[in-house]
């Protein structure tokens, strides 16, 4: 899927700096951070939204849930705490059409979100 920018960051190494990579998934910086610490755990699949898993993706959505506990640990904001946002569709803030985790942290998070 070329007109993905998530799958063309995937299929061109050293586009971009992964913060981890495995075989499912990568994690990497967001270029409009929102806390001092914002990553995007992708996986490598095309999904385009989380409207599209069902019961037969649930190893999936684990294994990128366990990279997101990775990714806590790896920028030092697991003791403190932090934040896992999965934006789905228009109104939910999706803005790349592609399944992604966004983990925040490194400040105080308010709520309501927003």
């Amino acid at each position: 899927m070329t007109e993905c920018i998530f799958c063309q960051l995937i299929a061109e190494p050293g586009r971009t700096k992964f913060l981890l990579e495995d075989d499912v998934g990568v994690a990497f910086n967001d270029i409009n951070p929102q806390a001092p610490t914002h990553v995007l755990v992708v996986p490598k699949r095309h999904i385009a939204s989380a409207k599209e898993l069902g019961e037969h993706d649930a190893a999936l959505f684990g294994h990128l849930m366990g990279l997101c506990q990775q990714v806590t640990s790896l920028t030092g904001i697991r003791e403190a705490g932090y934040r896992y946002v999965l934006n789905t569709g228009d109104n939910g803030g999706q803005t790349v059409n592609h399944l992604h985790f966004h983990v925040l942290g490194g400040r105080q998070m308010k709520w309501p979100p927003g």
